[in-house]
């Protein structure tokens, strides 16, 4: 059995661990309060853009040829964005997305992979180094955005991934991250940022009568970017509230995990006292009765 000063260095190094532990959690969940708010209000904007782009889209005939962001292009390369964090202790936040980007290769996008027509960006620096790690080569990192993620800062790096498409460097351009669901559940995701997509909802309304001014064609070639900038903003937006609420559970699930373990530290601890002195007054006894003999 440990010595007594051994527990209690053991007991206070557990301590001090439960107190930056519990200030974590605290932090991360005054960050996800706000970071949640941003994606409640985010989400229907997004929505209904693309469902107003969609629409547009499917009343106009040979989408593809008119407008580049619905092009459908058969050379260039496809860009993965893997999205996660530039911080740690938040679990398996970041190495889920690393673990999808290596299916991803390996599975769904291993003839491109093969033939290196697959380029990896990331916004993280615990995803760059995931991927370095695995022994992927990451053209570009956007590890600023997570940052000081303004709105203007990520229209301006979704202004340089729409223009590589339209010249036709990329022919696709997909997005990897972590879906919000509560604080406790993110959902990694994979969501085709280019060529725009139209769903089936969209095509039917397509044929109701609409009044639209100037015309389709003009409104539809102002709102392509300003869909395209949206969903990755709203992308960064619902990683953002996924790792402070994986943060803040795994920070909760760590202070309990000390508190138990303090709990036990402190039962050893009394136990190895009581041992001491019963072996103090075990010495005393022995000493007594030898004194008397």
């Amino acid at each position: 059995m440990a010595n007594l000063k051994e527990i209690r260095g053991r007991i206070n190094s557990v301590k001090t661990t439960r107190q930056v532990t519990s200030a974590m959690k605290m932090v991360s969940a005054a960050k996800f309060k706000k970071a949640q708010d941003d994606v409640d209000h985010i989400r229907p904007f997004v929505h209904k853009l693309q469902q107003i782009v969609g629409f547009l889209a499917a009343s106009v005939d040979d989408i593809g040829s008119e407008f580049k962001g619905f092009k459908k292009y058969k050379t260039g390369k496809i860009l993965m964005v893997a999205i996660a964090s530039n911080k740690g202790l938040a679990g398996a936040f970041s190495s889920n997305i690393v673990k999808e980007v290596d299916r991803l290769m390996k599975e769904d996008y291993a003839a491109d992979y093969a033939a290196g027509d697959v380029e990896l960006v990331a916004i993280g620096k615990q995803v760059t180094k995931g991927l370095l790690s695995r022994q992927y080569k990451v053209a570009n990192s956007y590890n600023e955005l997570l940052d000081a993620p303004t709105q203007q800062a990520v229209y301006e790096v979704a202004g340089e991934f729409v223009d590589k498409f339209y010249t036709g460097q990329y022919r696709q351009i997909v997005l990897v991250y972590n879906e919000f669901v509560n604080a406790a559940v993110q959902r990694v995701s994979l969501k085709q940022l280019l060529p725009l997509s139209i769903s089936e909802q969209d095509a039917e309304a397509a044929y109701h009568d609409f009044i639209i001014e100037p015309n389709k064609q003009e409104v539809l070639e102002a709102l392509i970017p300003q869909a395209v900038r949206s969903v990755l903003y709203s992308a960064m937006l619902e990683s953002l509230a996924s790792e402070h609420g994986a943060r803040m559970t795994a920070m909760s699930k760590a202070t309990d995990n000390a508190t138990e373990l303090l709990g036990d530290l402190q039962l050893l601890y009394n136990k190895a006292r009581q041992g001491a002195i019963t072996n103090e007054l075990i010495e005393i006894v022995s000493g007594a009765e030898a004194l008397n003999g």
